[in-house]
Parts: C-alpha cells; structure tokens; sequence
C-alpha cells in the first residue's frame, strides 16, 4: 500500500473542511459525519474553532482508501492565518485545493495557488458547492484555466476523445502515447500529474456528498509513493503544546526511520534529546508507536530545542517561508503586571509561530508583535488567556518595517570591564533583497581561536539585531567576522556576546542606513468602466502596474504597491465596483520606503538612548572600565581596521655606506664571523674578485619612511618564532636548545647587518621561583620571563615604554596574542614576513661577502 502526505487548502468558506470530514466518512475512519456549523466536525477540535467555525489550527488525519493511505494535513482557510497553512506545505507530497462553485476562483486561492507552485507541489482540484444556486461548471473551469492552463476536468469520461486531447497537450510523453496508440496509460498521467503538467480537476458537492467517491478514486489511481532514503532524516512542521503542558514537535519521517528513545540532533543549533514518545494523531485523538517509517507524519515529545522548518538528520532546513506578517501591533498588559514575565510567556507562543515576530522596545518599554491580521489578534487573545490567565489587549497598529544598509562598513565591538575582555570586528555589506541575513567568517584560525569564532557567529545568529532608524530588525545584509581577540585568561562567552552585539549596532550607526516596507503585488479584476478610477487610486498609492488588459468586460491591472498603501483598498474596490470588483494581494516582499522620512520621524527612535542596543564599547584603564562612545571607538580598539588600506613598511635601502661598513665590522669581529659560518657554512671567496673595482649601485628613487629620533628597536618572541618556522620547528623535535642556539645565530647576523637593538624573549614563567634573567650574546640581548609572565606580557610592557621615543617592531608568529597595541607607533611583524625578511638579509650578505 502506498503512503502520501496530502494538505487540503481553500479560500475561507468554501467548504474545505466539509470535504475532509465526508472524504473521512466515506473512507471508513469515522462513523458519523460532524459539520462546522454544528461545531462537531472531526478536524475542528479546538474551542476556538468550534465557536467560529472556521479552522484556526492545521489537524492530521490518516484515511485508508483503494490501495492508499493517506495522511490528510487539514489547514486553515482564513487569510490570518495563512502562515500556518505555508508551514503545512513544507512536508506535502500532494495538495488538494477546494475552491467554491458559487464563488470560484477567489483572491486567497490564487495566492495558495502561488505557494503551491513556489513548493512545486502536485495539486489536485475539487470544486465543491456546485448545488448552489449560481454554481456554474463553465464559469469555474474558465477560471481555472487563468490559473493553469493544464487544469483538466477529471469528472467526465477519461476514456473519450476530448480527454485524451486535452492530457496529450499538457504533457509530451502523453502525447507521443496519443499519437501512436489513441490512448494514454494511467502511469504517463500519474506521471504528468506528479510534475505538475496536468491538474486533475472533479467537481461535486461536499455537504451532500456528490463526487467524493470519485474524487477517492482519482486520488487514489494518478498518484504515486514517493522514494524515500534509508538514511534518516525528517523536517519539523509545527511546534504546539498539549493539554497536559508537553511540548510536541510535528514532523513527517523522510527517509529511514525513527524509534522511540533515539537520540537526535540539531545542525543549526547545537542540541541532543531524545524521543520520549511519538504520537501518530488523528483529529484530537492519537495512537503511540515504537517505530515509524519514511512517509509517516508525526508528533514526538521529549525535543525541546526544534523549531518549524529545521532538518534532522540528512533533512536539509527549510527555506523563509514566503508570506509573512505585515502588522505592527503594541500588546497592552493588565495593571501591575510585569512586562517581562509576560514576555517570556508570549515566547512559547513565538516558539509555536515564529512569525508573531516578539520584540521589547527598551525606549518605550512595550511589548510589540507582528501579526497577519485583526482577526489573529482576536484568537491570540483568546489563547493567551486561556493558557496563561492574561488579559492583554493591542494597540497602536501599524506597518511592520526592516532596514539594511547601502555601503560596506566595519563594526567594531570591544568589551572589556574588569577582568573580562573581547574585541569583535564585523564587515557589514548590503546584499540583494530579500535575501535576509547571511553570516560568516573570514577571520583566520592562528588570530582567534575556531571556537571562539563560533560563539561569535552563534552570537549573530541567536539576536533579533535592531536598525537605527526605527529599531526594526534589520535584513538583506552580509556580515562578516574579519577579526577578533580575547585574553588568555579573563575572556569567557559572554564578553563576546557584549562585543559581537555592539560591533553590529556601531557597524550600523557608522553606515548609510535604508528603511524598507512591505510590497504587495497585486492582481486587480474590475469592470472596463471602472479602469480610470482605478488607475487613479494606484497612482496615490505610489503603486507601479503594467497597462491594463482587457477580458471581456472586465479589465485586469497587476502591479506592486506599498502595503500601508494598499492594506484596507479591497473594501474601496468592492464600493466603487459594487461588488464586481475583485483585489488579489500577495507579500513581494521588502522595499525602499516611499516615504522614508516621514516613518522616521513619525517613529521617533533614538538609537543612542537604546541602551538594550548599545553602539558603544567599554574599555579598561588603571582596573576600571569606561564607556567610549560609538564613533570615538576607532581611537581606542585594540586591533587594526579591517577595511583600512594596511600601510606597507617602508625600509630603508641598502646603500653602498652599509655594505662598507658592515664589511669592515665582519673584519673587526671574527667572532660574529666565525657564527654566521658556523649556522650557513663557510664563504667561498673568489680570488679574483680583489682585482675588480667595486660597481657603484645606484640608490632608488623611493624615499624612506620618516623614523623616529633614537635607534630602532626589534623584540622577537622566540618560542612563537620557533615554533613558526618549519626548519627551527624540525630542530625542536629533537632538541629544544638546539633550535634555541640556532635562533639566536640567525638573530646575531641579522642584528649585525641591520644594526638596530634586537631583543630576543623567551617564555620562562612556567619555571617556579624564576625572577627573570638576561643574557647578552654577543649582539643581542636575551631574556628569560620571570615566573607568571609571559613573552606576551613582558613585550607588551616593553613595547609601551620603548615606543615612545623609538621606533619599535614585534616579531611573532600569533596574529592575535601578540599584537602590540598599548604604544602608539609599534608595528607588528609576522612570523612569515620576518623569516622572508631573515632570508633577504642572508643573501645579502652572502652576495656582498662572496
């Protein structure tokens, strides 16, 4: 027996969740038939439902028929509620789309005829109410040919002529058949009907029961099993609460299988639970199961990590959903109730949905909450009291808008009040919209630590961060981690949280911010002499369109236009039409605001005087921390720009006046001559080179960088050299002294030539009751660390003194760690640059020696 999920979707009141209860009926799984106006239809299981008699919630039922069973997903048809329809189609292997007789092809049908198409989902069509008065099949099957052209009437005989034509112009395979037989095999249209080439349309009447035999049967005949992996893997649907409290994560098994008490993990969250138990429901009832297989959708507790839309196992996450709320609503609270505590309550609901879209204003101290419309605040209310005892209220309706940014920017974060330290830089750019969020790292491993890069990026992800125009959140943005530093000891996750935080709100108040709102792109239907006052009305609302077309006598106008613009116009079509008229509205998405300046100003946000927001960092001076101001922060950090042009160190040639007198030098010191022989090997001299005359070298017509007064000092951290460089890395190995000695050799020579003050330290702070020691040899200095100081530490302090009449530069191997900031002036170099630089200066002196 074949097992498929299928999803029935309709515009409100067209009798989709009649269909379900008598296809329930006829299937044997019920004994009697419940109906919606009686408040006892077997899907309607919720108070809410049974006193509106409208389906609020999505139910599962599993039905056996033919050689099917199938899982039937019944959705919510009410226009608010949308959203948890959108979320039903991520796990569908069919859909069944009702649509009235009396009413036809409404605005919401065509906007789930939409989603289905984006979700790439097989439909099939019932065309229910067709005993009404002004149910006219011709009209209907017009309307559906607006939708698709491959909408075929599967009602009539699907053995005559004009079937058959009809199939074989949908699809190629049907109609090679066609030609060469005059008959299609039920496999090609089961075929054609799973790729979405033929939409198999029967029309009947749910309320008596006409056509849902048949409609059983087509459903049963063109459809197939889909092939599934046996490597597990399942996608979340819902999450909802029981009447006991327990949370319950709504799945459908997509390869594999799923056992209870198996341990599951998320990807892009990092947790691992296990399965409790799982629940196979039917309506308000379930049954427990040990075991379930690909293509069973499910409900299993125990999980309280998951989210709608995540993966498990080889599931990839979902996409965005498509739809999404596009009201602003402030949640007013009873007399002497804690906004917080009430928030952290709201959160569960958000759990359930994300898209209420929670936020806290810190400024005006409310609670805000997106939604897709009145009639959801109403049952929003109604759930909140009932599960919590609150009785809240909403107010202040508006626009829900989002913000990006036009330039690329760097955000800089740093945190570091006593004994706790971070520095977060974050490159922020705008990407193209509708793209949301991106994140990622560009930050190199031997600069900061893969885990602490984690944390980071988890930092970015965990937090709704807030624009500076109107605190809305903020989308459509690239944002890098490009560099960072903690301490060795006082860096723990939350200071990278406080720096990961502001970095982005600085990166934001330093870049040219965009307000965005919501779009609808519209499909207008309204008589020919109407056209001008339509046309008119669009042009007010600063909507685009494409020239109207005529249909006989009704003309259609499709275009795009601001939400706030268009949100209350259906009731303004249906005026001046007189009914005739019909608006059609689905989210584009979001878009420049047409009248940026006015929502700003109107919304009055501060984005300074959000202190949940800050943009500002804190630094640390003489034990106590104080706050720097966003725009100031560049004069304090620690690290360098990221996006600043690096200033390439200029050294000064080598001129004819240095060989000479490192030549003579070489001459006076047999000493640091026998060294340089000892580490390279001997020189062989040429003989005849006596005779030559030295050839003048000309000298560049670059000038050097302008040094400081004083001579220029060099401090190397050995170990970290060492430990850099493969050839003194391989001396380690054997002997640790051995690479020492011949580090310092190296060093020697080098000093030699350059003639600047070398300082070689090496770690010694691991060796109880060291006071430190310094050691001269030959032309460098030496020194070992006292016990608790490191290489870090003592150049740190070095660096400070030494750059303030010196030119002064590092040497080490760890971009991070070692980086000199605290004297202006100090340069750092890197363990690769300093060897190539090693390496310069030995041929150099081999080319002029030889």
């Amino acid at each position: 027996m074949k097992r498929i999920v299928t999803g029935i979707l309709a515009h409100v009141d067209s009798g989709k969740t009649t269909l379900s209860e008598i296809m329930l009926y006829r299937s044997g799984e019920i004994r009697k038939l419940g109906r919606v106006d009686h408040g006892n239809a077997f899907l309607d299981t919720h108070e809410l439902e049974k006193s509106r008699g409208i389906t609020i919630f999505s139910k599962q039922a599993v039905m056996h028929f033919g050689n099917c069973e199938m899982t039937l997903l019944d959705t919510p048809g009410h226009v608010d509620f949308s959203l948890e329809a959108e979320r039903t189609l991520r796990v569908l292997d069919y859909a069944i789309l009702v649509v009235s007789g009396s009413e036809g092809v409404q605005s919401h049908t065509e906007t789930l005829w939409k989603l289905l198409e984006s979700y790439d989902i097989p439909v099939f069509i019932f065309v229910n109410k067709m005993d009404l008065n002004g149910a006219d099949r011709n009209r209907i099957k017009s309307e559906l040919k607006r939708l698709n052209s491959a909408c075929i009437n599967f009602s009539d005989d699907r053995s005559s002529d004009s079937f058959l034509e009809d199939a074989a112009g949908c699809d190629e395979a049907a109609m090679e058949q066609y030609f060469d037989s005059g008959e299609i095999s039920t496999e090609c249209i089961t075929n054609a009907v799973s790729g979405r080439r033929i939409f198999p349309v029967c029309f009947g009447s749910a309320l008596k029961a006409e056509g849902i035999d048949e409609f059983l049967e087509i459903i049963d005949t063109y459809t197939k099993q889909p092939l599934y992996s046996d490597t597990f893997s399942a996608k979340v649907f819902k999450i909802t609460e029981d009447d006991q409290g327990s949370r319950l994560t709504h799945l459908k098994i997509t390869g594999g299988t799923l056992k209870v008490k198996e341990l599951l993990s998320g990807k892009s969250s990092a947790w691992s639970e296990k399965v409790n138990q799982i629940r196979i429901y039917s309506g308000s009832k379930f049954q427990t199961a040990d075991e379930i297989c690909a293509g069973t959708v499910c409900a299993v507790t125990g999980l309280t990590k998951t989210f709608s839309g995540e993966g498990l196992g080889n599931e990839p996450d979902s996409r965005s959903l498509m739809l999404e709320p596009v009201l602003n609503y402030c949640v007013e609270l009873p007399p002497d109730t804690d906004a917080h505590t009430v928030m952290e309550k709201l959160k569960k609901l958000e759990d359930e949905d994300p898209q209420l879209q929670l936020s806290w204003n810190e400024q005006l101290q409310e609670i805000h909450i997106s939604v897709m419309g009145e009639i959801q605040l109403e049952i929003l209310k109604s759930i909140v009291q009932k599960r919590f005892g609150l009785d809240i209220s909403f107010s202040n309706s508006g626009i829900s808008y989002k913000e990006t940014i036009k330039n690329k920017v760097e955000g800089v974060g740093h945190y570091e009040p006593l004994r706790h330290y971070a520095e977060v830089h974050l490159i922020l750019e705008p990407a193209p919209a509708g793209s949301g969020l991106q994140f990622s790292t560009s930050c190199p491993e031997d600069s900061l630590n893969k885990n602490w890069q984690r944390l980071i990026l988890t930092h970015l992800e965990e937090k709704t961060h807030l624009g500076v125009l109107t605190g809305s959140p903020i989308t459509d943005m690239k944002i890098t981690l490009a560099a960072g530093k903690a301490h060795l000891k006082h860096t723990d996750g939350g200071d990278f949280r406080q720096a990961t935080y502001r970095a982005v709100r600085q990166g934001l108040m330093n870049a040219e911010s965009v307000l965005l709102e919501p779009w609808y792109s519209f499909r207008l239907e309204i008589p020919n002499d109407a056209v001008g006052r339509a046309l008119s009305d669009l042009q007010v609302m600063c909507g685009s369109f494409e020239a109207p077309y005529s249909d006989g006598e009704t003309s259609v106008i499709t275009g795009t236009a601001p939400v706030s613009e268009m949100r209350d116009y259906h009731n303004d079509v249906i005026s001046y039409t007189k009914g005739r008229g019909r608006l059609s509205c689905m989210l584009k998405g979001y878009f420049p605001c047409h009248e940026q300046d006015k929502v700003v100003s109107e919304t009055g946000y501060d984005s300074e005087a959000d202190l949940a927001n800050s943009p500002d960092s804190v630094f640390c001076t003489h034990g106590a921390g104080f706050v720097v101001k966003w725009n100031e922060v560049s004069d304090y950090m620690h690290l360098e720009s990221v996006l600043k042009p690096k200033k390439e160190e200029v050294f000064a040639p080598i001129t004819v006046s240095q060989l000479s007198s490192y030549r003579e030098r070489l001459e006076d010191d047999k000493e640091l001559m026998a060294i340089f022989e000892r580490t390279y090997g001997p020189i062989k001299r040429d003989k005849r080179s006596a005779m030559h005359t030295e050839k003048h070298i000309p000298q560049p017509k670059t000038k050097a960088a302008p040094l400081p007064k004083g001579p220029e000092y060099l401090l190397v951290d050995g170990y970290n050299i060492i430990f850099a460089w493969d050839e003194l890395k391989e001396a380690a190995k054997d002997n640790l002294d051995l690479a020492r000695s011949l580090l310092i050799n190296m060093l020697c020579n080098y000093q030699g030539f350059r003639q600047c003050n070398l300082i070689l330290v090496f770690d010694a702070y691991k060796v109880k009751g060291s006071h430190g020691e310094i050691e001269k040899h030959h032309n460098i200095t030496v020194i070992y660390t006292k016990e608790a100081e490191t290489a870090d530490m003592f150049i740190e302090k070095a660096t400070h003194e030494l750059s303030k009449d010196h030119r002064v530069r590092v040497a080490t191997s760890d971009n991070l760690e070692q980086l000199i900031i605290l004297g202006n002036g100090a340069y750092r170099v890197s363990a690769s640059e300093f060897y190539d630089e090693i390496k310069r200066t030995e041929q150099a002196i081999r080319d002029f020696i030889g």
